[in-house]
Order: C-alpha cells, then sequence, then structure tokens
C-alpha cells in the first residue's frame, strides 16, 4: 500500500486551498494509491465524499491556474499583439476608405488612404468638414496604434522566437505562431503545414477539387519567394518552410541560437536561383523533387 506521505494531500490543511494547488501541481508518485481511504484513515477528510470533493475543488483550481499562466506566456502575449496590430490596421483603411467617399463631396483635391485622413486631420480648410476631420484623426490614431504594435512584435518576437525571427523577420514570425496557436503548436507542424499556414481557404478548396494546390501560405511575404522568379517560388518555399519548421523546433525545445539556419537557407534558396529558366536545372545539374 502506498504511504500516505506520499499523497497530495499529505500534511495539507484541507482550509489552505492554495497549498492544496501547490501539491496537486507540483507533486508526483511512482504509482496510484488509495488515496481517499488514506485521505480519511490519516484524518485529513472526514470522509470520502468529503475527500472527492476537496480533489475537485483543488484539482479545477490548479487547471485554472495553469490556464492563465499559459495565456500570459510570451508566446501568446505575441499573438495577442500580432492579432491586435491586424485588427487596427484593417479598421484604419476600412475606415480610411470612409473617410475618402465622403470627403471626396467636400474636397476639389481628394486623395485616398491613411495618408489623405492625415492630411484632412490637420487641414485648416473651411472646406473640411468638422465630422470629416474628426473621423480622419481617429483614422490616424488607429493606425498609429497599429505602428506602436507592430514595435512591439519588433522587440517581443526575437525573446520568444530567436532563430524562427532572424529567419523570417519579427512579423512574420509573430504570424507563423498566431497562426499555429502558439510556438509549441508550430514546433510540432511539419514543414508542409507550415508552408500554408494562412492558405487554409485555398488548400480546402483544393482538397474539394475546387482549385489547384496553394504553393505557400503567409511566408509569401518572404524575400525568399517574393524575389524569386514565379516558377521557382514552390521549391523556395518549400526550402523556406523546411528552415522554418527547424527554427521553431529549435526556439521551442532548446532556445539557444542558430545562425548557421540563416547560411543554409540563403545558400539553398541562391542554388533555386540559379536554375536554368529552360531546363529548371541547378549549375550542378541537381534539380529539386
Amino acid at each position: 500500500m502506498s504511504e500516505p506521505t506520499a499523497a497530495w494531500f499529505a500534511g495539507v490543511d484541507p482550509a489552505d486551498r492554495d497549498a492544496g494547488v501547490r501539491s496537486v501541481r507540483d507533486g508526483s508518485v511512482a504509482e496510484p494509491g488509495p488515496w481517499p481511504t488514506n485521505a480519511v484513515e490519516s484524518s485529513a477528510v472526514s470522509d470520502e465524499d468529503a475527500y472527492y470533493d476537496w480533489l475537485h475543488e483543488v484539482t479545477v483550481a490548479a487547471t485554472e491556474r495553469a490556464a492563465r499562466e499559459a495565456e500570459r506566456a510570451d508566446d501568446r502575449q505575441l499573438i495577442h499583439v500580432v492579432r491586435a496590430m491586424d485588427d487596427c490596421r484593417r479598421t484604419a483603411n476600412e475606415l480610411a476608405e470612409r473617410v475618402t467617399e465622403w470627403a471626396g463631396t467636400l474636397d476639389d483635391d481628394p486623395g485616398s488612404g491613411v495618408a489623405y485622413a492625415r492630411r484632412l486631420r490637420d487641414s485648416e480648410s473651411e472646406a473640411a468638414d468638422e465630422s470629416v476631420r474628426s473621423l480622419a484623426g481617429r483614422v490616424v490614431d488607429v493606425d498609429e496604434e497599429a505602428t506602436a504594435l507592430e514595435r512591439r512584435i519588433d522587440r517581443l518576437a526575437p525573446t520568444v522566437a530567436p532563430n524562427l525571427s532572424a529567419l523570417a523577420g519579427p512579423i512574420l514570425a509573430a504570424r507563423l505562431i498566431s497562426l499555429a496557436g502558439g510556438l509549441e503548436a508550430l514546433a510540432k507542424q511539419p514543414s508542409g503545414t507550415v508552408q500554408v499556414l494562412g492558405a487554409e481557404d485555398a488548400l480546402f478548396a483544393h482538397l474539394r477539387g475546387q482549385a489547384p494546390s496553394p504553393k505557400h501560405g503567409v511566408i509569401y511575404t518572404h524575400e525568399a519567394i517574393r524575389e524569386t522568379r514565379p516558377a521557382d517560388r514552390g521549391s523556395a518555399a518549400r526550402a523556406l518552410a523546411g528552415k522554418l519548421s527547424i527554427a521553431a523546433r529549435i526556439d521551442h525545445y532548446s532556445g539557444d541560437r542558430r545562425p548557421e539556419l540563416e547560411r543554409e537557407l540563403a545558400d539553398r534558396i541562391d542554388t533555386i536561383r540559379s536554375r536554368d529558366p529552360e531546363t529548371g536545372a541547378d549549375d550542378g545539374g541537381e534539380t529539386d523533387v
């Protein structure tokens, strides 16, 4: 029989929920024991029903605390920041369109976008309607908030995922972590999945037989793909996704910097770009499969 001293409730006052939570979260035993009986015999509780009530209370509290800690983790904060930045950008652009339409009925020299909203906000012309100018000011405020959030991503992403940020840049690294649902989730994704993150609609259309297979998702914004000729972008996307997957795993499981990943990616992209456009072969005669 397991000794009561090995149980989570040993030496814990039932009235001290925090102590019970710490014991549940931090304790461990080699094998289970007759804990309800032991709890009663050791006078920790009056009966088995009281034991199960207590166990339920502390395990629920321990789970809630673990969930709060997980949500406050740096990668979760990074997800909130990048999503907030995207929301601000989208809202600013949508409101800027409204400002453009409205101001276009009043302004003889209309513009467009956030830059035009900024011009209207700062305008002293009598032709600028007060409400239009006020709305334009909101557009500028939201856009400036997005810029401030982007600067925070630039600072935070390299501390959360140093290798991923070095390879992808802080913004793309944050987007990948957000799309995957966290750094751990991203680290567990195969490179093929990383390659098409952000292209889920196109992927599902392909699976339904309504579209070709997507070559890439949000990683398209990376210069390794964007600056590669279209015929070779599929190969570049596979090479980039492979290195990003490795970087995410290193960041999650060890956290040490691996500058060689950047050199290896640069070498592979150079090889892909050096192919003969006619044959698809590298200078050394190798083709990407």
